[in-house]
């Protein structure tokens, strides 16, 4: 039988602490939680659910004085909580439940969407064992006491939802517990995600299976539904290790360090051919350069500057199969100067017309890493134009080369009526000449009229990714200014991180595994509106960790009561182990 992987376990990094919340405790190889006696508090689990299948998880009430619950929270929803760490506490006496979740509180209420239905389901109490079964393809969730499913649920009811607590949900989501309004009581849960039916020796085994032959449940899962195990997480079959020798993560993005030798330089050991390649000096206030293979060797764009194309002959002067070649230019290659480049794959700088929008534009894509190198020429009015991608795009840096103009950026999580600029530190506006209050598609980009991204007559080049399950992610977080801030779930280990703050001007910050190679408290800080050199960020710390990262700082740049959105790349997805 195939290996079930790393079955998950209650996230010691992702549970409710602040002043008068309270921390969680646990045990039992983090299967084990109790909450403090100090207030609320929600514990979620290591794994999410993926965008598509059915997962099951049980739990073992060991002990309560009350309020103990089980429910979910997603790691794509922007929530806003009552605790400085943004844990959802579904509580009546509060109103900023957000839309689509959905707990059960052992009294047999459920309470979903800020409000109360109480009866919904049977009261439970210790020894009871409460199941979840989350339907991600139908947007369904149910809960279940002893094998008796709550308010005459099915979960093999499909897209009737018979008897389901909700009717929609997040994607992504966690299953958690906890209990609300602790005064001065705790609860103490045992899960069970498939590694053991008895619960820690506390109940006879139950030798049940998930529908892929994997786990070990008290009650058998309800047909069709997986365990929360490393074997069961979703990734994109294009950039799956185990179906592609070409084309997994680090194929499709990398990293590399060099020192400058102001002579001819090749730099190797990228392992690909990179497309677009992101340069900038560690020790040394030199620009941020992106060079592509769509406009050639010896043109640059600066992302800390608002001008145009820049002939620089003696800075990239080839792309190579494992790396590039670099010329005497100070700025790419300069004597005793230390350098990261952040680089990308396209289409090995093979481009075609793309005729699908109002635009006609040159694209250069590649589908499976979900990236493109997009040229065209501004109309002045609004206009559609094809990307050459198969998703719709997440992250869109748009600039204008023939002349000085800011930057353009686009990014899901912020929608299409706002932007960012990359060369500045600006807070996100608000301005419909940009996409024209219109989100991106499966093939097209609408543009506006505004001038940083569609002049009449003026040429543009558009840098467009969209998420890669397992390899990409675009998404964002609410801060809470404590240092211990926020876990984000990716999904992979990210090799490339980049923060910016979307309420308030604050900086572009990246980090990434090269140049910090301890996964605790990663601090060595670039900017990319900044030409300032490397600097030790100790106070803008973050974890970078196999399945996201977490914020160890209250910092404002990075974790104050705000919005924040991020991008990242992955060398090894979650599903596997990070010796790959």
């Amino acid at each position: 039988m195939a290996s079930s992987g790393n079955f998950s376990t209650f996230n010691p990094l992702d549970n409710a602490t602040s002043s008068g919340y309270g921390t969680a405790t646990f045990g039992n190889g983090n299967t084990e939680a109790t909450g403090a006696s100090t207030g609320h508090c929600g514990i979620a689990s290591t794994i999410a659910t993926g965008n598509t299948g059915k997962y099951y998880a049980e739990f073992y009430l060991v002990a309560t004085s009350g309020n103990a619950y089980l429910g979910y929270y997603s790691s794509q929803q922007t929530v806003t909580m009552i605790t400085a760490s943004n844990k959802w506490v579904p509580n009546s006496g509060v109103t900023w439940n957000p839309a689509n979740l959905a707990s059960y509180f052992q009294d047999g209420t459920l309470y979903k969407d800020g409000s109360t239905t109480s009866s919904w389901g049977s009261s439970y109490s210790t020894t009871d064992i409460i199941q979840i079964a989350i339907d991600a393809d139908n947007d369904a969730v149910y809960y279940g006491k002893n094998n008796t499913w709550q308010n005459s649920g099915d979960p093999t009811s499909g897209a009737s939802k018979t008897g389901a607590a909700r009717t929609s949900i997040p994607k992504n989501i966690f299953p958690a517990v906890g209990h609300a309004n602790g005064g001065s009581s705790t609860v103490t849960w045992r899960a069970n995600f498939g590694q053991d039916s008895t619960f820690g020796g506390t109940i006879s085994a139950g030798g049940n299976a998930d529908a892929n032959g994997f786990g070990d449940f008290k009650y058998a899962p309800p047909s069709g539904y997986v365990a929360l195990c490393s074997a069961n997480l979703p990734i994109s079959d294009d950039i799956d290790p185990a179906q592609t020798d070409d084309d997994y993560p680090a194929k499709n993005f990398n990293v590399v360090l060099y020192s400058g030798n102001a002579s001819t330089n090749a730099i190797t050991g990228l392992g690909l051919k990179p497309d677009l390649i992101w340069i900038k000096g560690r020790n040394d206030s030199t620009d941020n350069r992106l060079v592509d293979s769509t406009r050639g060797v010896g043109v640059a764009l600066r992302s800390n500057a608002d001008g145009g194309d820049v002939s620089e002959g003696n800075g990239v002067t080839a792309f190579g199969t494992d790396g590039f070649t670099l010329g005497s230019e100070t700025g790419y290659n300069g004597s005793s100067i230390n350098f990261v480049s952040w680089c990308w794959k396209a289409n090995g700088g093979v481009t075609s017309s793309n005729s699908s929008g109002d635009i006609t534009s040159t694209v250069q894509a590649n589908t499976k890493g979900g990236f493109s190198i997009m040229t065209y020429t501004g109309t002045g009015s609004n206009a559609t134009i094809g990307h050459g991608l198969s998703a719709k795009p997440d992250l869109i840096f748009t600039k204008r080369r023939s002349s000085s103009q800011t930057w353009g950026v686009y990014h899901s999580a912020l929608g299409a009526t706002k932007y960012l600029a990359l060369n500045s530190n600006a807070a996100a506006g608000t301005d419909s000449a940009f996409w024209n209050n219109t989100e991106p598609t499966d093939s097209l980009i609408t543009f506006g009229t505004e001038g940083r991204v569609n002049a009449n007559s003026q040429t543009y080049v558009a840098y467009v990714w969209h998420n890669v399950e397992g390899y990409s992610k675009f998404g964002s977080y609410e801060g809470n200014a404590n240092n211990d801030g926020p876990f984000v779930y990716t999904g992979f280990r990210p090799r490339m991180l980049w923060i910016k703050e979307a309420d308030n001007a604050d900086d572009w910050v990246v980090y990434d595994t090269a140049r910090d190679t301890f996964n605790r408290g990663s601090s060595r800080v670039l900017r990319y509106e900044n030409a300032t050199a490397e600097f030790d960020g100790s106070t803008r710390a973050i974890d970078i960790l196999s399945n996201g990262f977490k914020i160890r700082t209250s910092n404002n740049t990075i974790n104050q009561s705000s919005t924040f959105v991020y991008g990242c790349f992955g060398d090894v997805p979650f599903k596997y182990n990070n010796t790959f």
